[in-house]
């Protein structure tokens, strides 16, 4: 094992660990916490083949490569790299999180409790969600370091907390929420492309998800206005919408999500959040 410089725009991206497995001949690396829930960085030769357990991943024609961790993820990953006729094969141990319970009241009970006539409706927008999270483009832009959506930001509910709404236990939160006046301006994370813009969806009410590159998406959830239409080209800064209160929601406030397709995984890991 060794440790190689890298470009330091790509070494400040998220303040983390590298870990640098050698074949006889190559390396692949790795940037980020094997961590439940954590965004992984890879780079490897350019025009070789790898494969995260099952899944073989894009790979850049400069090398990169990215996957991430499940949140509840339970086995050690194991990782194969076809390069000019030979395989290695790696595994890496993953790290299990503890996580918070939170509890949160207030809300409207058609919200935590869904009426049958409005089934239909969330399958729907489910399946919409779930379409533009499938994309496997070649973009590239989950690279860049990622910046904080709102100035001065101030976290109030994190990733991966067991959820009891109106006292009865719900999903886990699988996104960051930041507090926010109504109408503050949010700023895109990271460069990108719209691939969903909707006003009112029943759960995340106005909702903005960008493409990244190689199943790397992001979510803004609970939008008061929205300034962006599907399709644009977005860059990192560029304001996106307003923080609101739109769909389940208690107050005026931001929750983004991070994903790598269908696997959630915490935004923290890819932002300047201690």
């Amino acid at each position: 094992m060794c440790i190689r410089d890298r470009d330091s725009s790509v070494i400040n991206r998220f303040f983390l660990i590298f870990f640098f497995f050698f074949s006889t001949a190559n390396a692949i690396e790795f940037q980020g916490k094997f961590l439940q829930g954590h965004f992984i960085l890879g780079k490897t030769n350019p025009g070789a083949k790898i494969i995260v357990g099952k899944k073989e991943v894009r790979v850049s024609k400069d090398g990169f490569f990215v996957f991430g961790i499940d949140r509840d993820q339970k086995y050690d990953l194991t990782f194969t790299k076809i390069f000019d006729g030979k395989k290695t094969t790696i595994t890496k141990k993953v790290l299990k999180r503890k996580y918070n319970i939170q509890r949160i009241d207030g809300l409207e009970e058609k919200k935590v409790t869904p009426p049958e006539e409005v089934y239909e409706r969330i399958k729907n927008e489910n399946k919409l969600i779930a379409k533009a999270r499938e994309i496997n483009s070649d973009l590239d832009f989950f690279k860049d370091k990622f910046i904080l959506p709102l100035e001065n930001a101030i976290i109030t509910g994190v990733y991966g907390s067991q959820r009891i709404l109106n006292g009865k236990p719900r999903w886990p939160h699988y996104g960051i929420d930041f507090a926010g006046d109504l109408g503050t301006p949010i700023k895109a994370m990271a460069d990108g492309i719209v691939t969903l813009a909707e006003n009112d969806l029943y759960f995340t009410g106005a909702t903005l998800i960008f493409d990244h590159g190689h199943g790397i998406s992001t979510l803004y959830m609970h939008l008061d206005e929205i300034f962006v239409e599907k399709g644009d080209i977005v860059k990192q800064g560029e304001v996106i919408g307003t923080v609101g209160s739109s769909g389940r929601s208690t107050g005026p406030h931001l929750d983004v999500r991070l994903n790598w397709f269908g696997t959630r995984l915490d935004p923290a890991s890819v932002l300047d959040i201690n």
